[in-house]
């Protein structure tokens, strides 16, 4: 069923991530997925490009679609396939309205670790302040306290008791921020959730194999 759909993959990718569990939700056994080395520049390599003209991964085609951005791909796949393996966007509209919520709310949450984490990469030397670095680490920690009273509400998953899209596109943070040094002390609810999610198969079946290797660094430790 899926052998017309292609996945070019980086280890390590959240969006390239989110589609790998879509896929398994959906039961799409077949795809024809290629991991690619970002460290060698494959996601810059002429294959890539004939899918994604910006050189970027994921790279994903279902039949003649061309479906780049994760989101894209996961809501395509959930709409073409709803009869078939996890329902993902329940059919209550208040339910509905939670789960698109949580959804779309996660590129807030990624500005965020953005803004933290890689400042040093996006600022000029000359051009630091201690002072950014603060309120961009107080952004960070406001933003993850609404995440874990979201959790603190569901006990469960983001959207309520079931697994959504929601979980599908969010959840690929969570390991990267537990990754890199995130306190499940300070955040009890979210490393339950991060814990609970791990042993799902979809996720389990598809977790980065960089992540095996690499040593734990901790650029979130103090959040």
């Amino acid at each position: 069923m899926a052998k017309d759909m292609t996945l070019l993959w980086g280890s390590g990718s959240a969006p390239c991530w989110r589609i790998q569990i879509m896929l398994e939700e959906k039961q799409l056994k077949g795809c024809n997925q290629k991991l690619l080395s970002f460290e060698k520049m494959e996601h810059k390599s002429q294959e890539v490009l004939d899918m994604n003209p910006r050189g970027q991964l994921p790279a994903f085609k279902c039949g003649n679609h061309i479906l780049n951005e994760s989101f894209a791909a996961c809501l395509f796949l959930e709409n073409q396939y709803k009869s078939q393996g996890t329902k993902l966007i329940p059919d209550s509209p208040d339910a509905q309205a939670l789960v698109y919520q949580r959804m779309f709310e996660v590129f807030t949450l990624h500005q965020k670790i953005v803004d933290f984490m890689y400042y040093n990469d996006m600022v000029p030397e000359g051009e630091r302040h201690d002072s950014a670095v603060q309120r961009n680490r107080e952004a960070l920690t406001a933003e993850l306290k609404l995440w874990e009273g979201y959790l603190k509400k569901t006990d469960c998953y983001l959207a309520g008791k079931e697994f959504t899209l929601a979980d599908v596109l969010v959840y690929p943070f969570i390991p990267y921020m537990f990754h890199y040094g995130l306190s499940s002390e300070r955040y009890p609810a979210l490393a339950k959730y991060y814990n609970s999610l791990k042993e799902r198969p979809s996720i389990k079946a598809t977790w980065p194999p960089a992540w095996y290797s690499l040593v734990k660094p901790d650029a979130l430790k103090t959040v």
